[in-house]
């Protein structure tokens, strides 16, 4: 088949234009520059077309994909898959890094300019671990403390726009005809499959077992209390590990399914890599960046829901009256604002913060906005603003050593930054938060509480099981 006739993949036709002139440029700048070089092909496809469902049916064995959804933000959505370029780091410096390789990448390639929804065109997809050298536990294993990956199938939309990108590197021996048919092959296996459901009633048992007993997390949480109250800080996060082992091997699809279903308000994603898959739906924007415009969200302190529309609007009410959840969420605050204001024309912030609500829970939040005045990606704006207080501690620098010695555990990617970035540096990142890592049979699912100088070990304990229950009727049956 000539790459100028339609490709017909498992669904829609789709249209060809200029592949084939894409490549063509992309082999003649490689052997200019005498080294590979990104190539990039975009077209608008049907509003009818589901990412995430088209990257989960399409994936093959071993094959990394991505899928990062807010639904209810006008169907915001990008999935991808494959792996035409990896980008990894570890250190303090793993977000400068990632950052300048890959702006290195965008800045040479031959591509589409980004255009419609967020996301279109040439991206770059993955995440950061919470520490520095996070994730080298060996369930963490293709984790990498920076690991962005540039997909060789995009699917962007918003608003019932959709575009797909095709991307390659273009090496400087590449047959021109050989890479055209390669990636109009990519193009026609994709397919059309609905996201498979949940078993709702899975034959076998399930078993789920705190990693450390909740003895440890109470004491944990009291050794933080007296530190605090002796004046070494004013907060620390501390999180807890809760592993779910089934009866036969747990289905990212499906849970992904559940959770874009039941969390719209949500970041609902999923970073698969070979044979496992981290899934989430994460409350809370670390950065969205769109040209010099800047938004975050300050989260922190929360409650549970009741099905009782009147009890539910108490218990948001008593949210907004606790003083231990007012100082733990103007902490976030404080931090935010003062990292952003040296490199803003102004940052907004409201005096009051305000209730959201998501399935099982409800949280202070305070909505941040900031006219940058120097042209900082977002990568390096995640750099600035990650770890907030609101998974880390105040100050930072004394929190960040305590938080491994209490939990005990390898966070890795759990409270780091997950989300995407395109050619322009724009994009954003969300806090890794009610989350799972899926590997075969086992789930580790995390959840952490911040801890001020009047926090009860006891309560303490109790908000993470109310965290938890986000993903644990999910995973565990």
């Amino acid at each position: 088949m000539s790459v100028r006739e339609p490709i017909i993949g498992a669904g829609p036709r789709v249209d060809a234009p200029g592949l084939r002139e894409r490549c063509e440029l992309a082999v003649r700048r490689a052997r200019r520059r005498g080294r590979p070089v990104l190539l990039g092909w975009t077209v608008a496809v049907g509003a009818d077309w589901d990412p995430s469902a088209i990257v989960f049916a399409s994936r093959a064995a071993g094959e990394d994909w991505f899928c990062f959804e807010q639904p209810d933000r006008q169907g915001a959505a990008l999935a991808t898959l494959g792996s035409a370029v990896r980008l990894r780091a570890s250190g303090e410096d793993r977000f400068s890094r990632v950052a300048r390789e890959w702006r290195s990448l965008a800045s040479g390639a031959v591509a589409d300019p980004p255009d419609g929804p967020a996301g279109a065109g040439l991206v770059a997809v993955g995440g950061f671990a919470f520490a520095p050298d996070g994730g080298r536990a060996p369930h963490w294993a293709g984790y990498d403390a920076a690991d962005l990956i540039v997909p060789e199938v995009a699917l962007a939309r918003r608003d019932g726009d959709v575009r797909l990108t095709l991307a390659s590197l273009a090496a400087p021996d590449d047959d021109v005809d050989e890479l055209a048919a390669r990636l109009s092959a990519r193009l026609a296996a994709l397919r059309h499959d609905p996201l498979p459901l949940l078993d709702p009633a899975p034959a076998g048992r399930f078993q789920i077992s705190s990693v450390a007993p909740p003895e440890h997390y109470e004491q944990a949480v009291a050794r933080a209390v007296e530190r605090i109250r002796a004046g070494e800080l004013e907060k620390i996060v501390l999180a807890r590990e809760v592993a779910v082992h089934a009866p036969t091997p747990h289905d990212a699809a499906a849970v992904f399914g559940v959770l874009r279903a039941g969390f719209e308000s949500c970041y609902v994603f999923c970073a698969g890599r070979g044979d496992a898959a981290f899934v989430a739906a994460s409350p809370e924007l670390l950065i969205r960046r769109e040209g010099h415009r800047a938004q975050t969200v300050a989260l922190a302190g929360s409650t549970h829901r009741s099905a009782d529309p009147a009890v539910d609007a108490h218990l948001g009410e008593q949210l907004l009256r606790s003083d231990k959840d007012r100082e733990e969420q103007a902490i976030v605050v404080r931090r935010i604002a003062r990292a952003l204001r040296p490199h803003a024309v102004w940052v907004a912030t409201p005096d009051e913060p305000r209730i959201i609500k998501v399935a099982n829970i409800q949280h202070l939040a305070t909505p941040i906005r900031a006219q940058l005045t120097e042209p900082l990606g977002a990568i390096e704006l995640a750099a600035l603003l990650h770890p907030t207080p609101a998974v880390g501690g105040e100050p930072h620098a004394v929190a960040a050593p305590l938080i491994p010695a209490l939990e005990g555990l390898d966070r890795g990617w759990y409270a780091g930054a997950v989300g995407w970035t395109d050619a322009n540096d724009d994009g954003e990142f969300c806090v890794a938060l009610r989350c799972a890592l899926l590997r075969g049979t086992e789930a580790r699912l995390y959840a952490g509480v911040g801890v001020v100088r009047d926090s009860d070990p006891a309560a303490e304990l109790r908000e993470t099981e109310i965290k938890l229950g986000a993903l644990l009727p999910v995973l565990a049956g």
